[in-house]
């Protein structure tokens, strides 16, 4: 049974090889002609012979010469092998030099290193042994020249000067403190005054309490107006708002051609590096005058001579609280007397000196550097223990966070001012006020995040809502919706990319312009397909409803919308290339931002094919199916191939 299966499977495969042979043409011409197959079979088999006995006798004629190239060919191999070999060792020859030179490189980083460090070094050390020490010229013409020389008084002014920076560094580093503890050697006299003679211990007291006083009134006295002469001497002024215009409405010729223009100051707007003031910078050693006069450096913004003053008066006031509390054992509201006694009038100097410097400042980022300053002093108190100065931080705070609110309320209202009519000068790329608006806010929000104050963020919230408004007021000037809705998404994008740049994690206001952002980008994308393929989008919203509820009552109106398919696919096959090349074209060149720009074109082709698959679902339906036009139909396939050519690699 299993030889019959075993034959009969053979002879089918016969069969089929015989009816594959048939269909070939030569063998059907011969069949046609009425040739034997077996005669023509040996006929081509003597063909083949006669072709392979050409080709062997060609072959052995020209065996000579395939010898000879077989000779060539390993020849030029050898030859190249060796090419190789001396490359190879040539790399290896450049890999030990590149690696010496690397050496040779960091070696020479590192000494250069070292030898900037040694200069720094040097400069600072001869600086300030040169402020220190009395040269042998100068001891010799203040004794030997009299003292109506002009050679004297020079002296005697360059000592004068040398006696101030010695008084300075007084008050600086461990000297003062070894002092403090050295006194404190001697707390066991006033103990024994106290316990013999309490008269003589209170007037030693008072002795030292009015002593004190009036050497820290007069040191911070000094101090404070010097450091005032080291302020920039450009600040911010009312001109410095957010909103504020400058108008040049002069009279003349100057007045006729002018234009309304707007004033930028980026160190108003921007906190860039000014806020390592309440970082890095917060306990660093304090500003000198004399010395940045001598190296005539740069001047300072308001907040770093608010913490150099107010820290060298931290760092004073806890010192003097140790000492009293140690050395006339005092405690309670005793101790907060005597303090007060001796800081009084020093702590009325420096309030003083912040009101006068405040009232008149707009630079909204100074303020609040300075507030998150006293926060900071505040902290430092609290940990040492120290509670006397409570009260000086409250008002120094109750006058830095008035004038801070009457400055952001007032930035506030510029923006609220802000005419668009006035501004001449208005595309649809970011505007000024958005920009300052966005550097201001970044700044806030990147200091909020780690000390958040819920009266500041109040004021955030309510700048964040006239700036919203303000953009969307200025849309009034631009001509047509995809105009207005450039203007909303280069803006929205704008403060969205620096508030990404500042803040470390999504914040509230962030959350809003994405949602403002993602709104209107969704509107401008249907407003470009509706420009480029509205018959087709609005063929499918008035079709694709009456198919869904697929009733019969509707057969009228998918019959009449049918009878505009041709037209549709015909104007579709022709433009829809071309439209999707000025798509790319348009949108990219509208968006100063380029990854903004191709997010919105992936987002205008997603919903480009969206559509058509859609439109394809509806030409599927029974209503369509038969359509004489559905052939014409651009294949899924082929449309999302020419739509991945606009595929960014960004």
């Amino acid at each position: 049974m299993h030889s019959v299966s075993s034959e009969s499977y053979f002879l089918e495969e016969v069969d089929s090889h015989i009816q594959a042979n048939l269909g070939d043409s030569v063998v059907q011409e011969a069949l046609k002609n009425g040739v034997d197959l077996r005669e023509y079979s040996t006929q081509v088999e003597d063909q083949l012979k006669a072709e392979e006995n050409l080709s062997i006798q060609d072959y052995i004629q020209q065996s000579q010469n395939i010898a000879s190239l077989h000779n060539q060919i390993v020849s030029c191999d050898e030859i190249l092998e060796r090419c190789q070999n001396m490359l190879l060792s040539f790399q290896t020859d450049l890999g030990s030099i590149s690696s010496e030179i690397m050496a040779l490189q960091q070696q020479s980083v590192q000494m250069n290193l070292k030898l900037q460090n040694r200069q720094a070094v040097r400069g600072e050390l001869s600086q300030f042994v040169g402020d220190m020490v009395i040269p042998e010229q100068m001891i010799t013409v203040i004794l030997d020249s009299p003292v109506t020389d002009q050679l004297f008084l020079d002296q005697l002014v360059a000592l004068e000067q040398k006696i101030t920076f010695l008084k300075e560094q007084s008050f600086r580093g461990e000297s003062n403190h070894g002092k403090i503890n050295t006194m404190l050697k001697f707390s066991f006299y006033f103990k024994f005054l106290m316990a013999n003679d309490r008269e003589i211990a209170a007037e030693v007291r008072d002795d030292y309490c009015d002593t004190m006083s009036k050497v820290l009134f007069s040191y911070f006295k000094s101090y404070s107006g010097r450091l005032a002469k080291l302020q920039f001497d450009e600040i911010a002024t009312r001109e410095d708002l957010v909103g504020a215009i400058v108008e040049t409405s002069q009279r003349g010729v100057a007045g006729f051609f002018g234009k309304t223009t707007m004033k930028a100051k980026a160190s108003v707007f921007s906190i860039g590096e000014r806020g390592q003031v309440i970082d890095e910078a917060l306990e660093a050693p304090i500003i000198v005058p004399h010395h940045v006069q001598q190296k005539a450096e740069s001047k300072f913004s308001y907040e770093v001579l608010f913490r150099s003053e107010q820290f060298c008066f931290l760092e004073n006031a806890c010192r003097e609280y140790v000492f009293i509390t140690q050395f006339f054992m005092v405690e309670g509201n005793e101790l907060n007397d005597l303090f007060h006694l001796i800081l009084g009038k020093t702590e009325s100097l420096l309030k003083k000196a912040v009101d006068l410097s405040v009232q008149e400042s707009y630079d909204a980022i100074s303020l609040f550097l300075c507030l998150h300053l006293l926060f900071a002093f505040r902290k430092h108190c609290q940990m040492r223990k120290i509670a006397t100065l409570d009260k000086y931080w409250d008002n120094l705070q109750s006058t830095l966070w008035h004038r801070f609110r009457h400055v952001m309320q007032l930035n506030i209202q510029s923006i609220r001012d802000c005419d668009p009519l006035k501004l001449k000068t208005v595309d649809q790329r970011p505007h000024l006020i958005c920009r300052r608006y966005a550097e201001l806010s970044a700044g806030f929000m990147s200091i909020q995040e780690s000390d958040p104050n819920e009266n500041i963020s109040r004021l955030l919230s309510d700048l964040q809502q006239e700036v919203e408004y303000f953009i969307l007021k200025m849309t009034s000037v631009f001509d047509g919706r995809k105009n207005q809705l450039l203007f909303l998404i280069n803006n929205y994008d704008m403060i969205l990319s620096v508030l990404a740049e500042r803040v470390r994690n999504d914040c509230q206001e962030s959350d809003s312009f994405k949602d403002l952002l993602a709104t209107r980008t969704s509107e401008f994308v249907e407003l470009i397909l509706e420009s480029n393929f509205g018959e087709l989008l609005r063929f499918i919203k008035r079709v694709e409803p009456v198919i869904q509820q697929d009733d019969d009552d509707d057969d009228a109106i998918v019959t009449r919308e049918g009878a505009k398919v041709a037209s549709i696919l015909k104007d579709f096959n022709v433009r829809w290339k071309k439209a999707l090349d000025g798509i790319n074209s348009e949108i990219l060149g509208s968006f100063p931002n380029f990854k903004n720009g191709t997010s919105i074109l992936q987002q205008t082709l997603t919903q480009f094919v969206q559509y058509y698959h859609r439109f394809y679902k509806i030409m599927s339906h029974p209503q369509f199916s038969s359509h004489p036009e559905r052939s014409q139909l651009i294949n899924v396939h082929q449309l999302m191939v020419e739509v991945k050519k606009f595929k960014s690699n960004f």
